[in-house]
């Protein structure tokens, strides 16, 4: 059960909703707070997408992995011009939902960008993704799996 985005809806780059309990069920999720008028994002965000990549687009089978993008943009126009061009093919809360402000708040999170890591019940296991990802690669995904506490089908 992730409990840290029920009774939301996500969105994909295609603009479908999705139910967030079946798009991260099992998984470890990142929630990715980030804008594209902020320098440090556009630059990390390319390193997140081949991240993302290689973990689950190219992983066979894909790992257990979602990220949520939660938006400091200033509108949704900005948002949704930033998600399509540089981000990866994860899902989004929309710029609409007021939640982001609790996000932020229960992240405890002061600037951007930041990549939270959670377990399923939103529980932190890192709040340090951004620089574990720079520090270690793809090898950082392995001890965030263990730490998450699921079903594990990944053989990496």
């Amino acid at each position: 059960m992730v409990e840290v985005f029920t009774g939301r809806t996500l969105v994909n780059k295609d603009g479908d909703l999705v139910d967030p309990d079946e798009a991260l069920r099992n998984k470890v999720v990142g929630i990715y707070f980030s804008a594209g008028w902020c320098p440090p994002c556009r630059d990390f965000t390319p390193i997140l997408c081949d991240f993302y990549t290689e973990l689950v687009e190219e992983g066979d089978p894909p790992a257990q992995l979602e990220i949520v993008f939660v938006s400091s943009d200033k509108s949704t126009h900005d948002m949704v011009e930033y998600y399509h061009d540089m981000h990866g093919d994860w899902l989004a809360l929309p710029w609409t939902d007021d939640y982001k402000h609790e996000l932020k708040q229960r992240y405890k999170i002061t600037a951007v960008p930041k990549l939270v890591i959670v377990k399923e019940n939103g529980d932190v296991i890192t709040d340090k993704g951004r620089k574990q990802i720079r520090d270690r690669g793809l090898a950082c995904f392995r001890s965030w799996l263990d730490a998450a506490e699921i079903f594990q089908n990944f053989n990496g």
